[in-house]
């Protein structure tokens, strides 16, 4: 079990690095042209693989305020298996759960997409970045024992 720290309070200019940091990514986001739906998914799917209940709740609240499905939302855990997801969305998913999975990302199978074929070089940097952000939020908000309460 990890201690009960909270980074954030303890110290607070690492949090608003990571705020910062979480800006700058949306700001890729905007400029790469990825959906606003597309950018909550990929934020779903990474904390649906970390583990983080509060940034779960959190970005599943904000893709459902955006207007997407709860069809959609039940299926990120198992998107490849499905026919709702667009091949840029499929593609993002994909280098999401690569970057979030990096230290297994050479003995693990990954779902065939062509990634580069979909998804043009500022939308997979941009994703990229996304990706590395909400991992970030995702051990911030585990190690430091974020409550998640009804």
């Amino acid at each position: 079990m990890l201690p009960n720290i909270n980074l954030t309070k303890l110290f607070p200019a690492a949090y608003e690095a990571q705020r910062a940091a979480d800006q700058a990514a949306e700001e890729a986001a905007v400029t790469a042209g990825l959906h606003p739906l597309l950018v909550e998914l990929v934020k779903v799917r990474a904390s649906q693989i970390n583990g983080c209940a509060f940034c779960l709740r959190m970005h599943t609240r904000d893709a459902l305020e955006k207007g997407e499905t709860t069809d959609r939302l039940a299926l990120v855990a198992a998107w490849w298996e499905s026919q709702y997801f667009t091949p840029q969305e499929q593609a993002a998913l994909v280098l999401a759960e690569r970057i979030t999975r990096i230290g297994d990302e050479h003995t693990a199978p990954a779902p065939q997409v062509d990634i580069e074929g979909v998804l043009d070089e500022k939308q997979g940097a941009a994703v990229t970045l996304l990706t590395i952000v909400i991992n970030t939020w995702n051990r911030i908000t585990i190690a430091s024992h974020y409550p998640v309460a009804p």
